[in-house]
């Protein structure tokens, strides 16, 4: 399967009907380098765990970026079978269609086999607009939390929201 692009991304919610508006921006790869976007994009903004428990169930835990998640314990929240430890990247990109540093609730359109189990952090849907990586971590693109619920479901996946965070 070839990942779908960003214009991929853009086209499904166009054609869904949800607003999004995407700002273009130098490739950032963790939560401090894009800091200095903060000014010019309002909402909030995403930190993204990908996951997996010893059954090999798939996880992405989709919190706000200063948000802590222990991992430790966030298995007994999530329902997974045993502790989680981070997944590899071959399967982020199986899965999910992206690299390390561009993870994103919008892997949901790449991952048809619904492998994954996606988890929106309670504390991040207390924002109107969350804002994610569009596929690439050179752009940022912005969506109402109810859209981004309801992009989920176009693709087959109901999002748990849940207290993932400390």
């Amino acid at each position: 399967m070839t990942p779908k692009t960003p214009d991929d991304l853009f086209r499904f919610l166009d054609d869904l009907g949800i607003a999004h508006k995407t700002k273009s921006h130098p490739p950032v790869f963790t939560v401090a380098e894009s800091v200095s976007l903060r000014d010019e994009i309002p909402g909030g903004h995403t930190k993204n765990l990908f996951v997996k428990d010893k059954k090999d169930n798939f996880f992405l835990l989709t919190v706000e970026e200063n948000a802590a998640v222990d991992l430790k314990t966030v298995h007994t929240i999530i329902d997974a079978a045993s502790k989680v430890s981070f997944g590899k990247p071959e399967k982020l990109m199986e899965y999910l269609g992206v690299a390390p540093g561009s993870v994103t609730a919008f892997g949901a359109i790449n991952d048809t086999g619904r492998n994954v189990t996606f988890v929106l952090d309670e504390a991040l849907m207390q924002h109107d607009i969350i804002n994610c990586h569009p596929l690439s971590n050179d752009a940022t693109t912005s969506i109402g939390r109810e859209d981004l619920i309801r992009f989920m479901a176009a693709t087959g996946h109901t999002p748990l929201v849940l207290k993932v965070t400390a």
